[in-house]
């Protein structure tokens, strides 16, 4: 059985393909279970019911629904202090979002670096004292609820009375 040198060249080659190919077809094969899974004997979450409610997602906080499928719940230590996170961040979204629209409105304080209506050209109009006045403001706002927020507070509750306001929690 003898081929020319071409046909045996071609054959060579093929057959380095396939074994090729079959390596690498074996790097997807699935390896050998030795333990039993975990997700089947797991509660399933209510808000996605094909994956597992987070352990620490045991619906006592409002509105927990197990709904974690980054899994933030797990690299978290207290879930008290991301729930005071989240308060705060969506809270100042709101105002920023407020300030943003009554600025392009072109209601202003009075003085000529109020009166851009570009909110972010503001920033820079403004100055660099004004800027640190807003700054340090934040600062002692943040300061004078930490207690709270590392306490025994509620999340949200920052204990500022205000009228109607007061009592009010998340």
């Amino acid at each position: 059985f003898f081929f020319n040198e071409a046909k045996r060249e071609k054959m060579v080659l093929k057959t380095a393909i396939l074994a090729a190919l079959a390596a690498s077809a074996a790097a997807f094969a699935p390896a050998p279970s030795t333990k039993a899974s975990v997700a089947l004997n797991a509660e399933m979450s209510k808000s996605i019911p094909f994956l597992p409610r987070p352990e620490k997602l045991d619906g006592s906080m409002a509105g927990d629904m197990g709904f974690d499928p980054m899994g933030l719940s797990e690299i978290q230590q207290d879930l008290k202090y991301a729930r005071w996170a989240e308060l705060k961040h969506g809270r100042i979204s709101m105002l920023a979002i407020t300030g943003m629209v009554v600025q392009e409105s072109g209601f202003h304080i009075p003085g000529a670096q109020f009166t851009s209506t570009d909110p972010f050209e503001a920033v820079s109009k403004v100055g660099y004292v004004g800027n640190l006045q807003i700054l340090l403001t934040i600062g002692v706002i943040e300061l004078a609820t930490i207690s709270k927020i590392y306490g025994e507070g509620e999340p949200g509750d920052i204990c500022w009375a205000f009228g109607s306001l007061d009592n009010m929690s998340a």
